[in-house]
């Protein structure tokens, strides 16, 4: 009996030095384990704490028109300009131990693994606030246990070389609050239409339950769920002695009103937005810097005026239904766009029509067919007849080009007049007489598509583009030739406050076309305006000219069966419009010319714009359906402008017993003769 109450003596001791041995084995190990964390965290140093922000844009004067975030909206804000109602509530909800531990609640991590284990579940749960604002910074949200240990580490080494404070703002900088909302800030401005700052301890209770499930607690997806886990944290915050019995009924009891549309209302122009915003992430992208880093403010060539003119055009002429619209503005010499609009509504199809639809632009390319032909000896008081013609080309295809309700002038008639009109016979005859080369050799100066098929169809603009494109060449004309190139971006300031980019309009830019011929492709462009054109058709501005109040615009429509166009400009400003159906419908009648015309009277206030003619171009008054030299005596008339060495010499012949003219052309036809020599003085 003694021996074997000996031996289990033995064996117990024996047991209890294999235990002492184990932990001693285990704290060695485990202090091993920790400094070697330890060292590594000093090795790897502090992790950076920076996200992604909003890129703020501005307009040319500075006011803030709208931000970008690619789908996720971030701002980060300072934790004293955070509503302490929202702290207290996230605390409570996700950390109440915030302040006590350094980066992990061993308390709640057995609490998980053991939750884990019996519900075959894998890594989820029990994360501190340092360990959600690790994974928000640097890891996805896998449910891994390798991602669980990445994020124990980078947890330790926030806390070791951040303050708690620091990681708190972090944490509620970063948190993701759904419907692409990343902190309190971006939160609590799309929730509720204010500065987190301003929360309510209503709202802010409302807004810490969203984090747990943003699809099913956001109070926009189930108010009523919302509300439940509202509850929730209240009760949380009432056992954390944050508030109140009182405080708790209260928020419970209170309307929340929501304000989810306030990012719409402050955002202007979101498709010259889209556009800033691609430019601007090339011009960065050629410095090796990341747009998508965020914290940009991005000055843009935005005017606010030109854009209210714009939108207010549009909306007072475009009629109900499913009718598309797309207008830009640019300024000429700086090539600086000014306005934009993309469609009817960007909320319902943010694809801009503007830059990024491409319709074949019709009669709005004969002003270049016709800076072609000023080229090759072309005036514009060149005439030409335009009956109805067949044309036939490549051997023996046939095309027989038609005008507007299929009417023909039995006369010739000149190349101002021919624009006017938009006959499409002379346009075509220029064409074949001054050949494909010349026309094409125009469009690359001008960066407009005319066609690679020798086929007379390309004289009315049967290659498709972009309006942004259009106007853009439109802008070179009133830029006297200048091959200007848009820009929609003035500066970009970094997140530190340094200029990073500003712009420099180029001091030597390519002429497109010379500023004569340019001037007079101008000039011939203002006849649209002006009713003495009128001959077998009206002039295609013949309908909106009785409300224009200045003399100093040029423009030029283009009609195909799908689409409508015109483009033109004042001394200051080009401005183009489209109109269409995006699946092609045919169009029957239009609001184009009328949104134009709203457009340019409202941004055009000065009487005193004038093109000014270069030197080498006279002014003279021609009888229209002539050409000669007009008087009294003859039939309608207008002040053309041409080349010197283009001006009429012969008068129009028709006799007026009372027209001086008339009576000085009959006695310079008499000979001296007969007259006899003047009398002295």
């Amino acid at each position: 009996m003694k021996r074997k109450k000996h031996l289990r003596q033995l064996k117990h001791k024996r047991r209890g030095k294999r235990l002492l041995l184990l932990v001693a084995i285990f704290i060695a190990a485990s202090g091993l384990l920790w400094g070697g964390i330890r060292i590594y965290a000093q090795v790897a140093g502090a992790p950076p704490i920076t996200v992604p922000s909003a890129s703020t844009f501005v307009d040319r004067d500075g006011e803030k028109i709208g931000d970008h975030f690619a789908n996720e909206r971030r701002y980060w804000v300072a934790l004293d300009d955070i509503s302490p109602f929202m702290v207290d509530a996230l605390l409570s909800v996700e950390d109440h131990t915030f302040y006590e531990h350094h980066g992990f609640n061993l308390k709640r991590i057995a609490g998980a693994v053991v939750a884990n284990i019996k519900s075959g579940g894998k890594a989820q749960g029990a994360s501190t606030i340092t360990q959600q604002f690790a994974r928000n910074l640097y890891l996805s949200h896998e449910k891994t246990w390798s991602r669980k240990l990445n994020e124990a580490l980078y947890a330790y080494r926030l806390e070791i070389f951040y303050s708690k404070d620091a990681i708190l703002e972090g944490y509620l900088n970063t948190v993701y609050f759904g419907h692409g909302m990343y902190g309190v800030e971006a939160a609590s401005r799309y929730y509720f239409g204010k500065a987190a700052k301003d929360l309510t301890l209503t709202e802010a209770s409302l807004l810490a339950g969203v984090p747990k499930g943003p699809s099913i607690y956001s109070p926009i997806v189930d108010i009523d769920k919302a509300k439940e886990r509202q509850a929730i944290i209240l009760a949380l915050m009432m056992d954390n002695n944050k508030i109140t019995e009182a405080d708790k009924v209260a928020a419970q009891t209170q309307e929340i009103a929501l304000k989810n549309d306030a990012f719409q209302e402050t955002n202007h122009a979101p498709y010259f937005l889209d556009v800033a915003w691609q430019e601007a992430s090339e011009i960065l992208r050629k410095q090796q810097l990341d747009i998508s880093a965020g914290g940009y403010v991005i000055q843009t060539t935005l005017n606010k005026k030109h854009q209210e003119a714009a939108d207010f055009a549009v909306a007072n002429r475009m009629p109900e239904g499913d009718l598309q619209v797309s207008f830009v503005s640019i300024a000429p010499s700086s090539g600086e766009v000014t306005a934009m609009i993309g469609g009817r509504n960007y909320s319902e199809s943010p694809f801009n029509r503007a830059t990024q639809a491409q319709r074949q632009p019709g009669s709005t390319l004969k002003p270049f067919l016709y800076a072609a032909a000023l080229e090759k000896n072309y005036n514009p008081l060149t005439f030409l007849p335009v009956t109805q013609t067949t044309f036939t080309f490549n051997g023996n295809e046939q095309y027989t080009p038609k005008n507007a309700n299929d009417a023909f002038a039995d006369h010739d008639i000149s190349m101002i007049q021919a624009l006017a009109l938009s006959d499409n016979i002379y346009a075509v005859k220029v064409l074949e007489d001054i050949g494909y080369k010349a026309f094409r050799s125009i469009g690359e100066r001008f960066d407009l598509p005319i066609g690679k098929a020798n086929s007379p169809r390309i004289a009315l603009g049967s290659e498709e583009l972009s309006l942004y494109r259009l106007t853009t060449a439109y802008n070179r004309l009133a830029s006297k030739g200048a091959a200007v190139t848009p820009t929609t971006i003035l500066s970009i300031t970094n997140s530190k406050g340094e200029v990073v980019y500003t712009y420099t309009p180029p001091t030597e830019i390519e002429q497109a076309l010379t500023k004569t011929d340019s001037f007079l492709v101008t000039t011939m462009m203002q006849a649209m305006f002006n009713d003495e054109y009128n001959d077998y058709t009206n002039v295609t501005g013949n309908d909106i000219a009785p409300y224009l109040t200045h003399d100093y615009y040029a423009a030029k429509t283009g009609t195909t069966n799908s689409d409508q166009w015109i483009v033109g400009f004042s001394p200051s400003i080009t401005a183009g419009v489209w109109n269409g159906y995006d699946q092609g419908k045919n169009l029957a009648g239009g609001v184009t010319k009328y949104i134009w015309l709203d457009f340019m009277e409202r941004v055009n206030t000065s009487k005193k714009q004038r093109f000014t003619p270069p030197k080498g171009v006279s002014a003279v008054n021609v009888e229209i359906s002539s050409g000669k030299l007009g008087s009294r005596a003859c039939g309608k008339q207008a002040v053309v402008f041409v080349k010197d060495k283009d001006v009429p010499t012969e008068r129009c012949i028709k006799f007026d017993l009372f027209d001086v003219d008339t009576w000085e052309r009959f006695f310079d036809s008499i000979p001296s003769s007969i007259l006899g020599p003047p009398p002295k003085r």
